[in-house]
């Protein structure tokens, strides 16, 4: 009898694009637009190293939506158009950005140009994303996050017929420079709009009872788990689910080999 296969689901980010533009900030508050190695720009997102499927999962979802770069193996940067989001100096700017950080994953680029009148419901997208070789669960993940980073470009807002072409990317994704304007309050707007992050997850714990569960791990190491009580069953599908994208992006480095696994 053959042994069965696990079947992988395609690449695609497993962070919605407001949380991945906040990490992409940190990386660049410590590192500016310098090449790190992969460890040193896994600690300057609050990882021990890069050795571990979290970190490879979100370093490779900043990948996907070209926040980051790698000018060589084992480093990784912060492109250009980062920091020209930060500073842009107009919100049109801004935006033409924030499409092109949208479209830059093929698997979002293709969603966008079949629904280019809007998305439809959430079971005709989940059945699309199926039928793309999603497993159900983590089809319903990968919409979660789609969704938000739509919603977050402001996508199919009123004047998006009309809004300029997303900003041009060179082979080294860089783009003409800009003048510097804060954009704080966006960027708490964007936190406040994810109620995944962790950071949420953190400052609601202390109002809802939260069971820490240890996991052990290989070499000594140990992972938690924050279960919040009641925990249902819906609860418990979100969570295999979030579990299956991070092995999908582990199996993808895995298969590139030893090298481009710790080069992300």
């Amino acid at each position: 009898m053959k042994a069965s296969i696990k079947k992988r689901s395609p690449r695609a980010p497993g962070v919605a694009l407001n949380e991945a533009l906040e990490h992409a900030f940190q990386i660049y508050e410590a590192e500016k637009l310098q090449p790190a190695s992969t460890d040193v720009v896994a600690q300057a997102l609050g990882y021990k190293n890069a050795n571990n499927g979290a970190a490879l999962t979100l370093l490779a979802s900043l990948r996907y939506l070209g926040l980051l770069s790698r000018p060589k193996d084992g480093f990784l940067a912060v492109t250009k158009e980062v920091e020209s989001y930060k500073f842009a100096p107009d919100e049109t700017l801004k935006r033409s950005l924030l499409i092109g950080f949208l479209r830059r994953p093929q698997l979002y680029a293709e969603l966008l140009e079949r629904y280019s009148s809007g998305l439809p419901s959430d079971a005709n997208c989940k059945f699309e994303l199926i039928q793309r070789g999603f497993a159900p669960n983590t089809a319903e993940t990968a919409l979660t996050v789609f969704r938000k980073s739509v919603e977050f470009a402001g996508y199919f807002d009123g004047a998006s017929n009309s809004a300029p072409e997303p900003a041009s990317i060179n082979g080294d994704g860089e783009m003409p420079g800009s003048q510097v304007e804060s954009i704080e309050q966006q960027k708490a707007e964007a936190k406040a709009a994810d109620n995944l992050s962790e950071k949420q997850v953190q400052l609601s714990s202390e109002s809802i009872n939260i069971d820490k569960i240890p996991v052990r791990l290989s070499g000594g190491r140990r992972a938690w788990l924050h279960i919040p009580t009641p925990f249902y069953e819906a609860d418990k599908s979100r969570l295999k689910a979030q579990i299956d994208l991070l092995i999908t992006e582990e199996d993808e480095l895995s298969r590139e080999g030893p090298r481009e696994k710790l080069a992300v």
